[in-house]
């Protein structure tokens, strides 16, 4: 029996074992997607499709995991959280348990929502973003696109005894050169910039020569760039 949500679009949450769902636990009866595992069929720096028994699922996901995927084509595994609202549904995925529980702990804090909990994640790895709200770091938590003195001072307040130990997820990417740029140039427009602002920022990291730094990556660009625009 298909599940339908106020538009009339089927909602297909458990039509294959590969899509694992929490029991006793839902929304106007339906369960909610925890872990699902497929064929990624498309990826972007803040979403993804991931097919299984045929159908795609729209996800959205951080920076840090995008640059973090195999390539289209690949089984891909995502640890999701299914966020409901009156008038969506919408998944978020991460690679490890950790960032995802961190995401979820985001969202308690007052003024966070599920969107700029992701933000919040694209701007810092998960594993710092712990250590400045431990430390209490309130200007390294600014410069996160969205995040201000008094959100930020939220989040060490309501987080700083709620986290658990970090455990250092960041990880090396391999340079894609200028396509590996248009995805900086694309999150970084999805995070809210302008894209002529986003673009003059890019050509300064560019420029300084870190496209052919072969130690480096997308996430080293893209937390440059926007290094860069929040100055």
């Amino acid at each position: 029996m298909d599940s339908r949500n106020g538009r009339g679009s089927a909602l297909p949450f458990s039509l294959h074992v590969n899509v694992i769902v929490t029991a006793g636990c839902g929304y106007n009866g339906f369960s909610m997607i925890a872990h699902l595992r497929g064929t990624l069929l498309n990826k972007h720096p803040n979403q993804v499709v991931v097919e299984t028994a045929g159908v795609g699922y729209e996800v959205n996901i951080s920076v840090p995991t995008f640059s973090e995927l195999p390539a289209n084509g690949s089984e891909v595994a995502l640890h999701i959280h299914t966020h409901v609202r009156e008038d969506v549904i919408a998944l978020y995925g991460f690679l490890r348990p950790a960032e995802k529980t961190l995401f979820e702990k985001l969202m308690t804090v007052s003024g966070i929502g599920a969107k700029l909990a992701i933000t919040i994640l694209s701007g810092m790895a998960a594993g710092d973003m712990a250590a400045a709200i431990r430390g209490n770091d309130l200007a390294r938590l600014t410069k996160i696109p969205g995040i201000g003195k008094k959100t930020a001072e939220r989040m060490v307040l309501e987080l700083r005894d709620k986290l658990p130990q970090a455990t250092g997820t960041s990880t090396e990417a391999v340079p894609t050169m200028s396509a590996m740029e248009e995805d900086v140039l694309s999150a970084l427009v999805n995070l809210g910039y302008q894209r002529a602002t986003a673009e003059k920022a890019l050509q300064s990291v560019v420029k300084n020569g870190m496209n052919r730094n072969e130690n480096s990556g997308f996430d080293a660009m893209f937390r440059e760039a926007l290094a860069s625009l929040s100055k």
